[in-house]
């Protein structure tokens, strides 16, 4: 029985949590409200056991971005604690971000139609992004004389700094094949039928691993990113010696050496 917000759709399948942005009259305009709820998803997600999160929009789009409305409030009201109420707005949505770049689950988001400004964020914080051949990516914050702040290190970490750049002052409207040659997404399907088969195919993939041995992965290689390898040695092979030793680690070798698979596969 999947579980219904104010802003979006959450249904649990086969041990994934598909998570539907559900504004579909507004392109999925992302307000204060689908941020909390976001949040609350994920953090449901992460404590049921859950061995991904796919994210995707509702009525042919992804999301358009920030509400407007809610940015207009956040301009005009009176600031408390020394915090601009826009500044603490902006926040929240980075915290959403930096949550979902950081959860140990695997994350899968689905892209179609508009994918703009904080859309565009949560494409670039994915694990794996997937886009139909309808989807249209944009930055369009410094044409409203605004500024993609928090989505900023994120869509540095994903394109570089040269094409970050580019897009940021050009506004980055792109279509889904300049995406893919751009390393945004990794993969552009024609058609839902073969987008839901790539998306099948992916979380195939990820039920093969072990969800520990994600999770610790994705930690080691956002550590990876920031340091020199030789600085990680030690930290990498103490990871390496907890997996060996853990549960999931005695399951796979034996699993390999009995050929057959591991029991969390069937997960």
């Amino acid at each position: 029985m999947p579980d219904t917000f104010g802003t979006l759709s959450v249904e649990t399948r086969a041990g994934v949590v598909h998570i539907t942005l559900n504004r579909p009259e507004l392109r999925n305009a992302m307000s204060l409200a689908m941020v909390d709820e976001l949040m609350a998803a994920l953090e449901s997600a992460e404590g049921s056991g859950a061995r991904a999160i796919v994210l995707r929009g509702a009525g042919g789009h992804f999301c358009s971005g920030g509400d407007i409305k809610d940015m207009g409030a956040a301009q005009g009201a009176p600031g408390t604690d020394d915090v601009d109420p826009a500044a603490r707005v902006n926040a929240r949505f980075g915290h959403l971000c930096k949550a979902y770049a950081e959860t140990g689950l695997p994350v899968v988001v689905v892209l179609d139609g508009a994918v703009m400004g904080g859309g565009f964020g949560l494409a670039c914080v994915a694990d794996v992004a997937l886009a139909r051949e309808t989807a249209l990516f944009r930055l369009p914050e410094t044409g409203l004389g605004l500024v993609p702040a928090q989505i900023a290190p994120f869509l540095v970490e994903r394109l570089g700094y040269s094409q970050a750049r580019r897009l940021a002052v050009t506004g980055g409207k792109i279509d889904a094949r300049a995406a893919l040659a751009l390393g945004l997404v990794h993969g552009v399907h024609e058609g839902e039928e073969a987008l839901q088969a790539a998306l099948d195919g992916v979380l195939s993939d990820i039920r093969k691993g072990a969800p520990n041995a994600i999770a610790a992965t994705k930690r080691l290689m956002r550590k990876a990113r920031l340091n020199d390898a030789g600085d990680l040695i030690d930290e990498a092979a103490a990871v390496f010696a907890a997996a060996v030793k853990s549960d999931e680690g005695a399951e796979g070798l034996t699993a390999f050496l009995e050929k057959r698979p591991a029991k969390w596969v069937q997960g």
